[in-house]
């Protein structure tokens, strides 16, 4: 094909007809004033997510109501939602602390927790979002009452009163959240130590206890040993002496002819010789 045929053949395929491109025009703009007005009628309804409540605010001031799942007809401008999660949620502290005894004592705490529903709008007006009440009232919270807890209580009393000191973070954080709009689902010590030193004096105080225990128990076993002995001794003379007090002519005379083998005695002599043969004795007297 010639230079000149393939030129004429692009020319054409760019060149479109005025209808066609009165056409493409056309779409292009309805598409754009499609997309405009979908956007528009979004900002008359807002959506609050299963397990959210909405914040209602008019030209930024909280309202009284506060919006349930579900689709909410609003006027834009004037009013706008915020959405609040609900739901239960875990937060983990390390917090540190002195014992009674002046310790150091460091917890891991495991925290759940929720915005009560009904008091959405109020924790949003006072203290913000989720992470604001994590950041300005959970953390703080936590971290205050472990240490007013674990003062109360000496390190040893911590590790043997464990479900005890829990019931005691558990009231004072349940005291201390009625202000502020939360409900306290569960608390839990996930994890308490000490100072290495404390540690080791700890674990150097079960030894010389276990070692206390293992000779109070030597003692016990070689005591219980003599008196068994002496007990066994005062038996076996007793017996002795009952025998003793018991034994007559006749029961001598008794037991020697039940051991008796049915053999008269043989006396020899030197030699070999037979002194006296009791047999032949008693044969010849018949």
């Amino acid at each position: 094909m010639s230079s000149k045929s393939v030129e004429s053949s692009s020319k054409i395929a760019n060149l479109k007809s005025p209808n066609q491109t009165n056409r493409d025009v056309y779409i292009a703009v309805k598409l754009t004033l499609l997309i405009l007005l979908l956007t528009i009628l979004s900002k008359f309804f807002a959506i609050v997510n299963a397990g959210e409540r909405g914040v209602l605010m008019q030209f930024g001031k909280v309202q009284e109501q506060v919006l349930g799942e579900g689709i909410h007809l609003i006027f834009p401008i004037i009013y706008t939602v915020q959405n609040l999660s609900v739901r239960i949620q875990k937060q983990e502290i390390s917090a540190e602390a002195s014992s009674k005894d002046l310790q150091d004592v460091f917890t891991d705490v495991a925290l759940n927790w929720h915005i009560i529903a009904e008091e959405a709008n109020a924790i949003f007006q006072q203290i913000g979002d989720e992470a604001q009440v994590v950041y300005r009232i959970i953390n703080p919270a936590v971290e205050e009452v472990i240490e007013a807890v674990m003062a109360k209580y000496t390190a040893e009393e911590i590790i043997t009163k464990r479900g005890e000191v829990k019931g005691g973070v558990d009231d004072f954080l349940t005291k201390r959240r009625a202000n502020y709009h939360i409900a306290v689902d569960d608390i839990s010590l996930v994890h308490v130590h000490f100072s290495s030193g404390f540690s080791d004096a700890v674990e150097a105080k079960e030894i010389a206890e276990q070692e206390a225990k293992r000779g109070e128990f030597l003692a016990l076993k070689a005591v219980k040993e003599a008196e068994a002995k002496v007990n066994l001794a005062k038996g076996e003379a007793e017996v002795q002496r009952l025998l003793r007090d018991n034994l007559t002519a006749e029961i001598l005379s008794r037991q020697a002819i039940e051991k008796w083998n049915r053999k008269l005695p043989l006396i020899v002599g030197d030699g070999g010789k037979n002194i006296w043969d009791a047999i032949k004795l008693f044969n010849s007297g018949n």
